[in-house]
């Protein structure tokens, strides 16, 4: 069985398959090598090292070891099937075009090499080829899309595979051995001496078990009042799931089938949290037909815009940040370079202060703070998506390859179904209309609520005269 972002027990076809086959062994393979792969950010990796030492001991209360390996996957799979002669390998299915290409040749070498492989679908309700429009294109607009995805029939979440009677099992005739691992530390996920992590595992638990939990908690205590709760920053009004969504620690399925339909006066907030679940599967779908989703903006158009790049790209390098205090703990001077002093939260601006400081702390920001400091950072400021997806990328621990360039995009303006430009979200009337009471500023950028704070780094009005002027020279020409 080979994991990949699908780091759970229960609702695991792959795994279910092979546990049914007989003896199992499981294999995690770190592939940083292969071609068009995207390294994962710093706030995944933390995630990832602690996700690996919790399956590893699921699977180890199964009798099923987790074999590690790093190296381009293809190789590696190749290997272990030299090396354990087994009669299939399984895997659940990815759907961006470099790991499709991965998985292809995994398949074609096992059955070069006689063994049986078979993938299944894990991670999404729908396959993407699947869910096509009446002329069997692909859906550019959501509404639609969800109107089609939540009217079709999908599985039903399955169990867990049994525990086995010991930790050994059958392959070929032959008990199954224990296989060289790679240790976890050598892989060095969590830099050494870095006080992020620290600050990251104050905030989660990643695993199977949390996520359930976290599941629990929202359904008794905030899914009644989702559907208006989920807009306010200050508040426990959102499931905070999208980490454990990302990494494969509860399914999609699992989600649908928990709270839908689910009766009494929760119904309109769960109506109104699937509906995120749908627009997570439309960005996969967006990334499934466009694999440069995090490099190319969806509407040419865009080509053309005056976007702005940082003078000195990488001034305040994410390698640099892990290992000290927040910039905004130390000094409130304002750095030199913009957009350094937006990934410090130290913009002038309350609201946008407050989401990239959260970010910093927990890796993780309110979706309606995402987009506030999104828009500010494209439009107010005009600089490029690709340099806020990029920090995204690296800081959030829900970082995916769909959802983190699909968002961006969508507020930039240049995406599918995208918001229009001329949506620019104003920080100080967002403030004033979701953190009225100024709890969510108070707790993450208390110094904005005092006197003296810093004047902003931009003039709204101004720059939001300018960002219109630009959007209406490439929408003429």
């Amino acid at each position: 069985m080979w994991f990949r972002d699908d780091l759970r027990l229960a609702d695991n076809p792959a795994l279910l398959a092979a546990a049914n086959d007989g003896g199992v062994v499981a294999v995690y393979v770190l592939d940083e090598e292969s071609e068009g792969l995207r390294p994962l950010g710093g706030a995944a990796r933390w995630w990832l090292h602690q996700a690996l030492t919790g399956l590893h001991n699921d699977l180890a209360d199964r009798g099923i070891q987790l074999v590690l390996r790093r190296g381009p996957a293809a190789t590696v799979i190749s290997a272990l099937v030299r090396e354990l002669e087994p009669e299939s390998i399984y895997w659940n299915r990815r759907y961006w075009e470099p790991e499709r290409a991965v998985d292809t040749a995994v398949k074609e070498n096992s059955q070069a090499a006689g063994v049986h492989a078979a993938s299944f679908q894990a991670s999404l309700l729908h396959e993407p080829w699947k869910v096509t429009t009446g002329q069997g294109g692909q859906y550019r607009v959501f509404t639609p899309f969800w109107n089609q995805l939540r009217t079709l029939d999908f599985r039903h979440p399955l169990e867990a595979p049994p525990a086995a009677v010991d930790s050994g099992g059958s392959c070929r005739g032959k008990d199954i051995p224990t296989v060289d691992s790679d240790d976890l530390a050598a892989w060095k996920l969590v830099p050494a001496g870095a006080t992020w992590p620290e600050r990251l595992a104050s905030h989660w638990s990643p695993g199977e078990t949390a996520a359930w939990r976290l599941l629990e908690e929202f359904n008794e205590e905030a899914m009644a009042d989702y559907d208006e709760g989920h807009d306010f920053p200050g508040i426990a009004g959102t499931s905070r799931l999208s980490p454990y969504l990302r990494w494969g620690h509860i399914s999609p399925f699992q989600l649908w089938h928990a709270l839908s339909p689910v009766p009494g006066p929760s119904t309109a907030g769960a109506a109104a949290f699937l509906r995120q679940v749908g627009w997570r599967e439309f960005c996969w779908h967006q990334l499934f037909h466009h694999p440069e989703l995090a490099s190319a903006n969806l509407r040419p158009a865009f080509d053309g815009f005056d976007w702005r790049w940082p003078e000195e790209p990488g001034s305040s390098t994410p390698a640099q940040l892990r290992g000290t205090q927040h910039p905004a703990a130390t000094e409130q001077a304002v750095p030199e370079e913009p957009v350094d002093a937006w990934k410090a939260g130290i913009t002038g601006l309350p609201m946008v202060d407050a989401g990239m400081r959260q970010l910093w702390e927990t890796g993780w920001m309110h979706n309606r703070v995402r987009m506030l400091v999104a828009s500010f950072l494209t439009k107010n400021m005009g600089v490029h998506w690709q340099v806020g997806e990029a920090w995204f990328w690296e800081t959030l621990v829900d970082a995916d390859q769909a959802s983190n360039p699909a968002n961006w995009q969508w507020v930039a303006g240049s995406g599918a179904d995208a918001s229009p430009f001329f949506r620019i979200f104003n920080p100080q009337t967002q403030g004033k209309r979701f953190d009225a009471g100024g709890r969510y500023v108070s707790r993450w950028a208390p110094e904005a609520t005092l006197p003296g704070y810093p004047e902003p780094i931009e003039d709204l009005a101004e720059s939001r005269r300018r960002a219109l002027a630009d959007y209406d020279r490439i929408r003429k020409s």
